[in-house]
């Protein structure tokens, strides 16, 4: 099949299943569409060992020709950040700009250490065994949060602005933060590469700082170019322009690509609202890019429960993949926990149970498949690949469809001393 035909089938059965369940299981859209396309995909594979053979042929054609990683990584992941960076107040940011920063990055390696440990353990008594570097490759791909599927719940269910802010500025930085990081184990895990903490560090340098310096430029001459044209038309193509080029001239310059669409998106949507856009074109823009942001979260979450058909999972892989997630949950907490008790000391605007929330709302999704589908075959990837999809099934299934009964249960009266933070 072509290009065109995958991309047409693909948006054609999102719709259809974000149509169902707006007509039946009414949960959350991303979440319904991966639940009915998991579903979709657990019967044709099981019509397949009946002997029908659908869900193999089915894989070859659409599975195995969109190439799962290189379409997120390369293409999607920078319009889904440029889209959710928009709409961030940088005021609302830097207010919260310690508790982000930290969370994006001591939380995110912290965690992918305690991963790694925990896992290399589980994956020895399961009879999987990894070699550790293995384990921090995985550490290092599972640790990002991926809040899409819940801020919607958030803000239903009534959770403070800060946690708001808090939880989408960390899932807009650590992703790039988790990217550079991995590519740095990966180097070691696949390439056999002996370890420098200079070349790491230098590494982390050119992409994370790169990355947003290279998006702070970006931005500030797409807000120039703003400034001077007052068309709706021709300024949403500007920011497209902004995402699409950008992401790709960030990429070929080996810079953190995701860093800086996220600081394109955050001038674009502050100072640009503020001093270049008309009231008109700051319409159009929003809906714009919350059509592109509904769409592509649709075709992602549709791919998410689709790739159920070319791995291959047994019932032990599950019972693996549940430990794993219960681990991962933990190590989560426990990096979670050490920052914002410290923090608590110089700052007392913190939620109550902002641990609990931001332990339970820290959902894996698409960049940690994705990352795990860029390894290359061997015995180590697939069993990383079969963990991390169980991990970000449960994710987003179980945590996602009760966060927001934990926000809302946490702001009644009785349940705490309510904060703004």
């Amino acid at each position: 099949m072509s290009l065109l035909s995958i991309t047409s089938l693909l948006i054609s059965v999102a719709a259809l299943f974000a149509w169902i369940n707006v007509r039946t299981i009414k949960l959350p859209n991303t979440i319904g569409i991966m639940a009915i396309s998991l579903v979709f995909s657990l019967i044709l594979v099981l019509l397949e060992h009946a002997g029908f053979g659908l869900a193999e042929n089915l894989a070859e054609d659409i599975i195995g020709q969109i190439q799962f990683d290189k379409t997120l990584l390369n293409g999607m992941l920078g319009f889904l950040l440029f889209a959710g960076a928009l709409h961030v107040n940088l005021d609302d940011l830097l207010s919260r700009k310690w508790t982000i920063g930290i969370l994006a990055s001591f939380g995110m390696i912290s965690c992918m250490f305690l991963v790694a440990f925990s896992c290399y353990w589980l994956f020895q008594v399961t009879g999987h065994p990894l070699p550790f570097i293995y384990c921090l490759l995985f550490g290092s791909l599972i640790s990002p949060t991926d809040p899409i599927a819940v801020m919607g719940i958030l803000k239903t269910a009534g959770a403070s602005k800060s946690l708001e802010i808090t939880i989408a500025g960390e899932s807009l930085f650590n992703d790039g933060v988790a990217i550079v990081v991995f590519l740095g184990i990966f180097g070691m895990a696949v390439n056999g590469e002996p370890f420098d903490a200079g070349h790491f560090g230098m590494l982390f340098v050119q992409e994370a700082f790169g990355g947003a310096l290279f998006g702070f430029a970006a931005g500030w001459v797409v807000l120039q170019m703003l400034r001077r044209v007052d068309n709706y038309q021709v300024e949403i193509l500007l920011t497209l322009a902004l995402v699409a080029g950008g992401s790709t001239a960030a990429a070929g310059l080996h810079l953190s690509a995701p860093i800086a669409v996220v600081i394109a998106g955050l001038m674009i949507g502050n100072h640009g609202r503020r001093d270049a856009m008309s009231t008109i074109t700051t319409q159009h823009l929003d809906t714009f890019w919350e059509l592109i942001d509904e769409i592509l979260n649709a075709v992602l979450f549709l791919i998410i429960g689709l790739e159920v058909m070319v791995l291959t999972l047994n019932l032990d892989l599950w019972l693996t993949g549940i430990a794993a997630a219960l681990l991962v949950l933990v190590s989560r907490g426990i990096a979670v926990a050490i920052p914002v008790t410290l923090l608590r000391r110089f700052d007392n605007s913190f939620h109550p149970h902002a641990i609990k929330i931001l332990t339970w709302g820290g959902l894996r999704g698409g960049i940690s498949v994705a990352l795990a589908l860029s390894l290359p075959p061997s015995p180590e990837r697939d069993l990383i690949v079969s963990v991390t999809y169980v991990i970000v099934v449960l994710s987003i299934l179980v945590q996602g469809l009760s966060v927001g009964r934990l926000v809302s249960a946490t702001s009644q009266p009785g349940s705490g001393r309510r904060t703004s933070g």
